[in-house]
């Protein structure tokens, strides 16, 4: 009976080695960033390809776009309403950073959302979301050969109950970014925010250049 006893505590113990091993194998195969130490994340990005510093692919669940993903940032799951999708017709998803600034822990996050929307309507829905915002009617554009984006920054913050928009990079460095990403050959956008909980103490520009970076490297895929 012992003899058999430390039979299974051999198997046991050598199961648990294999099982560490090959846990370990598999971790190793992920990048040292922390987008890959949640598993709920790495489930979206593509470790094999970094498409520049500090970015990787992201594939979302619906199949209809691909977008650069900050390595720094971790997509939310925990609650309901931190990511949902319907299908491939909609999906939407937070992402956060908490990034070290001045020895406090400031909060970045990103709100992406796909839908679908009538190119018809697109300059009422962009004129909407930006006066709603920022309360501009007339957003900064731009194109390239398969999309238009729309963008606008602005430093908001609240006293009481009352919004204050600052515009004017001079004035205020911002702490929000919006974008209404159109696809030009069908009826798909996305609409994502850049939101941190503090002031930037870095220049307005080196973000800017980040958030652009991602927009401009947004794809939306044919034929779904």
């Amino acid at each position: 009976m012992k003899k058999r006893s430390k039979v299974i505590m051999i198997v046991i113990a050598g199961a648990a080695i294999l099982i560490g091993a090959i846990w370990l194998i598999n971790e190793s195969r992920y990048p040292n960033v922390p987008a890959f130490d949640d598993h709920f994340t790495c489930k979206f990005l593509n470790k094999d390809k970094k498409v520049d510093d500090g970015f990787y692919e992201f594939k979302p669940k619906t199949g209809q776009y691909t977008m650069w993903f900050p390595e720094e940032y971790q997509v939310l799951h925990k609650n309901r309403e931190d990511y949902a999708v319907n299908n491939d017709s909609y999906e939407s998803w937070w992402a956060v950073y908490n990034e070290e600034v001045e020895g406090k822990k400031q909060a970045n996050y990103i709100k992406t959302e796909f839908l679908t929307s009538n190119p018809a309507d697109e300059s009422i829905h962009v004129e909407a979301l930006f006066k709603r915002r920022f309360g501009l009617s007339v957003p900064n554009k731009i194109e390239n050969s398969q999309t238009r984006i729309y963008y606008q920054s602005a430093y908001i913050y609240f006293k009481g109950t009352e919004k204050h928009v600052i515009v004017d990079k001079k004035k205020h460095i911002p702490n929000t970014y919006l974008t209404y990403v159109a696809d030009k050959r069908s009826n798909k956008i996305l609409q994502i925010s850049f939101d941190s909980s503090d002031k930037y103490k870095s220049g307005d520009e080196k973000k800017q250049d980040w958030f652009l970076k991602m927009l401009k490297n947004i794809h939306f895929n044919e034929g779904k």
